[in-house]
């Protein structure tokens, strides 16, 4: 909870360095309904369900070093109340969901990113609108 607040916090920072921020007046139910401008989605919740691009951030910030956050295996943040985020100040930004991703999708997201088909299928995994041809049954096709 104090990470998410502390997160909310800087939003709020980040909008009055923006130069918009100075206008608002939010009570604290506005700030729950979000009703300032701009978003703050972050990897792995519905708008960016992939973990992966918390690597980048870890490259750019070095926070293991910078104040002792790591990344697991699957892409947990350690210690468990840390966030990590995007905040994005266009007014007409909006969360959203992804929806089912088809195989061609997924395909072609692997392409762009630079990473396999299978690496995109796991990360991507509950958000697939097909079930993944296991590895065993890949091998043994071959």
């Amino acid at each position: 909870r104090f990470a998410e607040a502390f997160a909310e916090y800087l939003h709020k920072q980040a909008r009055l360095d923006w130069g918009f921020g100075h206008s608002e007046s939010l009570s604290n139910s506005d700030l729950i309904e979000e009703k300032y401008q701009g978003i703050r989605p972050a990897p792995g919740y519905p708008a960016c369900p992939d973990h992966i691009p918390k690597r980048t951030l870890w490259e750019w910030l070095a926070p293991d070093s910078a104040c002792g956050i790591s990344l697991t295996d699957s892409m947990a943040m350690y210690p468990a109340a840390s966030v990590s985020g995007w905040y994005f100040s266009h007014p007409q930004s909006r969360y959203f969901a992804v929806d089912w991703l088809t195989q061609e999708q997924v395909s072609d997201y692997a392409l762009r990113s630079g990473i396999s088909q299978r690496d995109a299928e796991r990360w991507l995994a509950p958000n697939l609108a097909y079930d993944p041809v296991p590895v065993s049954v890949a091998v043994s096709a071959l």
